[in-house]
């Protein structure tokens, strides 16, 4: 497992890849803390990083997928992938050191924003005035929604050749797990007693508690069964290779 992780952190920042991802996420968040008018800290009353956890699963549900899309696709593509199923490695010892290294990736793009943290901290009027239990919670919201979008991604690129298309099904898969529940509870089928059954299976409802500050059990196993269920996924996957 370990040298399939050491193998593709070595591929991301050997070449453009890494770079590429972590100076987007911190382009396209720095402009939405300090750039944009509707957004900018610098032109509201209160300091506060809601703008940054209202934007960062939007952008995770395109950058995610560009970290994963070629980890099983490619292989599969050059038949590689028939190489890697013969070595003396379990397919859950592939697939676990694919996802640790996407989610590193993930992990090490949220890192620099802990200076949003800083400077929303020395803004704050007094100094400080700012709710530090919530803003935990959201990172910790961000890290298991991370884990849950790049096992979607793995699952998407082992199913497929193209990149591309691995790229585009798992954003649509993000996407649809993330907003899609918001989105069907508010049929008008599902109104009354169904509406939040519905909205509490998708991760945006448990995002948003993670996200209060308070972090729930429930959550927590929500988001690791997520995991568990797509990697378990992408094992199945890698293994029809080995008939």
């Amino acid at each position: 497992m370990w040298s399939i992780f050491g193998k593709e952190i070595s591929a991301f920042f050997s070449s453009l890849i890494g770079y590429v991802v972590v100076g987007l996420f911190l382009l396209v968040t720095g402009l939405v803390l300090f750039v944009w008018p509707q957004t900018s800290l610098l032109d509201s009353n209160y300091a506060s990083l809601d703008q940054l956890f209202d934007m960062a699963p939007m952008i995770f549900t395109f950058l995610i997928p560009a970290i994963t899309m070629r980890m099983f696709a490619e292989e599969n593509q050059t038949g590689t992938i028939e190489l890697l199923a013969t070595r003396p490695l379990r397919d859950t010892d592939i697939v676990l050191g694919k996802f640790l290294a996407a989610f590193a990736l993930a992990a090490i793009a949220l890192l620099p924003t802990l200076l949003y943290y800083v400077t929303v901290y020395q803004l704050g009027a007094p100094k400080g005035n700012l709710d530090s239990g919530a803003i935990a919670g959201s990172y910790i919201g961000l890290l298991l929604l991370a884990a849950a979008f790049t096992a979607v991604g793995l699952l998407a690129s082992a199913l497929n050749n193209n990149q591309i298309v691995a790229f585009l099904s798992a954003a649509f898969l993000c996407f649809l797990l993330h907003w899609g529940f918001d989105l069907f509870s508010a049929l008008p089928v599902f109104t009354g007693k169904w509406d939040a059954l519905i909205q509490s299976l998708g991760m945006n409802a448990h995002y948003l508690s993670i996200s209060r500050g308070v972090v729930d059990s429930r959550d927590v196993v929500y988001f690791i069964s997520i995991v568990v269920v797509f990697l378990a996924f992408t094992a199945a996957a890698i293994n029809r290779h080995k008939w």
